[in-house]
This record gives structure tokens, sequence and C-alpha cells, in this order.
């Protein structure tokens, strides 16, 4: 039967029903119709039309919702919920997890969605990249939305996305995307410099361990060689002073130990205090785990005393002071501070401003100091309250 043939069919048997049985069925059966036939965006609107039925008003909805009788407001907002939960749900249930969204954003309602993307395993010949907007650059699911990307489109794409949301992301989610960028491209090293080992020696040692694949290899940097994208290193390195202790942030100091070893030639100037990259990147994360603390500490002082403000910014101090502040040293990060940053009151830092320093320490005093240097009146005022309460 064709098409029109059969879609005249369902006409006729629903004027049929309403002349034999009335509204009320005909409206079901329209519904069960829609359901059968798996058209869900007209069903939304069916199941609506049920209920403006039931309310008494139009059955056609011209005009705004509330534009209808206030007493109807409420359960046809409701019915509208209903609806969108029931279109959406049978939406996830044939995998259309965009259209889906659709109904459950318009209801400001996520879970659904959230769990359906954390079931979702695509298939090779899937376009993902819908879902990477709706799970990550929409805050449904952004771990899932990370973890999609870099699985589909690689490395570069999710270096790419993270260092341009990172400062707009929440700490949690630039975290795990921090840590899963570590750990892949770390697994690529480890890989690729077995593949390497095993050409020149017949075999490789099976370790996941960069620094004991590295160590007394040096034909593996010979002529300039590398092994993963520069600049890859770079950017993941240079994240990775977000990381929490544990395995990826070894894994990150295993990337710099790597990284010293390249080419001079790779080893462009970076900006300070990182101005010899890996070394000093490594510094900063030995003392993140636990290593060598004063001697980082120290490392990061010479370079905020020896930094010219003019030329060079704030930026070493503001990475010392959220270094100090990584190791529960606030007291210390508001000495720098008010020493370094005292006189930057108009832009926005790196890290905590004075006024936030204060207020983790407690010491309202220095924030009235500081204010009356600043001129700053109503700072000045409010230290004063606040030390004297």
């Amino acid at each position: 039967m064709s098409r029109q043939h059969m879609d005249s069919a369902v006409f006729d048997n629903l004027a049929s029903t309403m002349a034999d049985h009335g509204t009320d069925a005909a409206i079901e059966q329209l519904c069960q119709v829609l359901r059968e036939k798996k058209d869900y965006a007209s069903l939304f609107y069916a199941l609506l039309l049920k209920k403006r039925f039931e309310l008494g008003v139009s059955p056609i909805p011209t005009g705004s919702a509330q534009e209808l009788p206030e007493e109807s407001h409420e359960p046809y907002e409701e019915a509208i919920r209903l609806a969108g939960r029931e279109v959406g749900q049978l939406y996830l249930e044939q995998g259309d997890i965009p259209r889906a969204w659709a109904y459950f954003r318009m209801l400001g309602e996520n879970e659904a969605v959230k769990g359906a993307l954390d079931k979702y395993q695509p298939r090779e010949d899937d376009d993902v990249q819908q879902l990477v907007d709706i799970a990550f650059h929409q805050g449904v699911n952004p771990q899932r939305g990370f973890d999609l990307l870099l699985e589909r489109f690689g490395i570069c794409s999710a270096i790419t996305m993270v260092s341009s949301q990172e400062m707009g992301m929440p700490g949690g989610v630039r975290d795990y995307c921090i840590r899963k960028l570590v750990r892949a491209l770390h697994g690529e090293l480890c890989q690729r410099l077995k593949a390497e080992i095993a050409r020149h020696d017949g075999s490789a040692p099976d370790v996941p361990s960069v620094k004991e694949l590295i160590a007394g290899r040096d034909w593996l940097f010979a002529d300039d060689f590398y092994h993963i994208d520069i600049s890859h290193l770079g950017a993941v390195v240079q994240m990775s002073i977000f990381l929490p202790v544990g395995e990826e942030l070894s894994m990150a100091r295993e990337l710099c130990e790597y990284g010293k070893r390249l080419s001079p030639r790779f080893l462009g100037a970076g900006e300070p205090p990182f101005e010899k990259q890996y070394q000093d990147y490594a510094v900063y994360l030995s003392a993140l785990a636990g290593d060598n603390v004063e001697e980082a500490i120290a490392h990061f002082e010479a370079k905020v005393d020896k930094a010219d403000p003019e030329n060079e910014g704030t930026r070493p101090a503001e990475v010392l002071v959220n270094l100090l502040l990584r190791l529960e040293r606030p007291e210390e990060a508001l000495a720098v501070a008010r020493r370094h940053l005292a006189s930057v009151n108009s832009r926005p830092l790196g890290c905590p401003s004075i006024v936030e320093l204060c207020q983790l320490t407690k010491n309202y005093r220095a924030l009235a100091d500081v204010a009356r240097e600043q001129g700053d009146l109503v700072h000045f005022v409010a230290g004063l309250v606040a030390a004297n309460q």
C-alpha cells in the first residue's frame, strides 16, 4: 500500500472514530497511530491537543500558552512537561539523543540525556559532533563529551577544545580533561618509544614508564629526532600544573623528562616563569608531588625577584602564589601577593586576588593595609570591620 493510500486510510479511520465514539477516542487513536509510526514530534503536539481538549480551550495553539484562562496555566504546563518527557524518552529508546535533548532541554532536565550519553558507544560511521556539542559545550555530560572528542578526533582536537575553554570550565571538568590528555599523550609516547626501541634492539622492555624507556638510550634523540608532536607535548605539560597528586601527575613529570632530552632547536624560550619550559615545569610538578618543595619555592621566588613587571608582567608572582596555595601555604601566598601584586587592582589575575587571600587567611588587617595603599576606601573600612568582629 502506498504512503498516500495509507495516510488516507488513517485520516478516514480517525474521522470515523470521531463520528462513532467521540473526540476523546479519536485523540487517543491519533496518539497511538503516531507512536506506532514513530512520529514523536507530532505526538508531542497531539498530547498537548489532548490536554487542551480536556481543559475546554481551543484545540489549535495559535497563541502563547499564557493567553489561556489563568486556571488552565498550571495543568497545561504540567501537560507540557509530561509530553516532553514521554517524547524525549521515546527518542532515547530509539537512540536519537539529539532529538531527545531538544525536549529535555526545553524542560531544563538533563539526567535522562546524561545517562544516555554515558551508555552511548559510537559506531565507526557515527557522526558524534552533535553529541560532543550537547555533552560538552551545553554542559549535559562534559566528561563524556570530552571522551567522545578524544576518541574520535584525537589529541590535537582535544587540546584545542580544552585550551579554548579552560578558564570557563568548572574545575572538576578541567581537571578531568587534563588527566585524560596526560594519559593519552603519555600512552602514545610509550607506544612510539617501544616501537623505536624494538626496531633498534630487536625487542622493547615491557614497562609503562617513559623515564625507564629513555634511560641510557641517548640514540633515541640523535639527529634531532622526536616521537610525538612537539606542540602537543608543550601544551599538555603546560596544562599539567593543574593536576592533583596522583598517577597522572607522575606521568606529566615523565613528559617533562622526555622534553628535557629533546634537541635545543625544539626548546624555544617559554613565557616567564617557565622560560626553560620543561625544566621549569618539572620543578613546579615536583613540588606538587611533594619532592624538593623548598627548592621549588626558592626557584620561583628567584624568578619573581628578577622579573621586570613592566616587561614581563606579574605572571611569575601569580604562578608562585598559586604554587603556595597548592602547597597549602596561604599565608606565604598572601605575603608574595602583597609584595608583588598590590599595585594590580584593575585587571584580572591568574591567581586569587589579595582580597580573596586575606579572606582565606582571615588576615583582615592586611586587607585594610592594602586597601589604604590602593586608595580603596570601601575595602579599607571592610577590613577594619572584619578585623574587629
